[in-house]
């Protein structure tokens, strides 16, 4: 018999997240894409940040300016941009402890014919979560047939996969129905990021917002420490 989940999060797909992004997927049971709502240029959707000599630096993925889009209509013909972002990631992390054994990782992320953002976004995203060991579900809100508006359509979704708790991410305070939740009888929390733990990095001063590659690039295995297991210690 299948179980039903506890705990779900609903997000958008992002490009190469940071640590946090990996946080909240190792925090509920299913994780579920929600890439068929509208396109928003410049943000996380096509871009993420790696550590340089200069420090922080954007890594953007051509997508485009049409804000006429779903995140999952958004495809990039011209995949030049993959070589391109090996070729810096390759350069900038070329002293990191783990880098020669990350080249299957780069290998997975750059060299592939994938052009639709979200199938891309997603892809990356497990890949980098069956690395960090995380054993969260994963399904896409388009499989789930479920119309609506804003809250009214997160209710829906959370309904139709039996979810009891929904974790979200802080920002969705400004625009969440609390009410919603209670009157469907769905406990609402939000995820807190917590001052993650510092880690010898490429460069200083150190750099908490960057891609999770940063993370894996210099730490290796022990990534999933400086995501969730250093709690256990406290």
């Amino acid at each position: 018999m299948q179980v039903r989940p506890n705990k779900v999060a609903i997000l958008q797909s992002n490009y190469i997240p940071w640590r946090g992004y990996f946080d909240l997927i190792h925090d509920v049971d299913l994780f579920i894409f929600y890439d068929d709502v509208q396109y928003t240029h410049s943000d996380w959707r096509n871009r993420n940040k790696l550590l340089t000599k200069d420090g922080p630096r954007w890594l953007s993925i051509p997508a485009g300016h049409n804000l006429k889009s779903l995140i999952c209509e958004v495809e990039i013909p011209d995949q030049r941009w993959k070589q391109q972002h090996r070729s810096i990631i390759e350069q900038n992390y070329r002293s990191a402890p783990f880098i020669k054994e990350s080249r299957p990782l780069l290998d997975f992320l750059y060299e592939n014919s994938v052009t639709n953002l979200s199938d891309y976004n997603q892809r990356a995203i497990r890949h980098l979560s069956d690395i960090l060991g995380i054993q969260t579900q994963f399904t896409d809100s388009r499989l789930l047939g479920i119309n609506g508006r804003k809250t009214e359509r997160l209710i829906g979704i959370l309904e139709k996969v039996g979810a009891t708790t929904y974790i979200s991410g802080p920002s969705a305070r400004d625009y969440i129905d609390e009410s919603l939740f209670d009157e469907a009888g769905i406990k609402l929390e939000y995820k807190e990021y917590p001052a993650y733990p510092t880690y010898l990095q490429c460069f200083s001063p150190f750099a908490p917002f960057v891609t999770i590659l940063d993370l894996i690039l210099n730490v290796g295995s022990d990534s999933p420490r400086y995501i969730w297991e250093w709690r256990k210690q406290i």
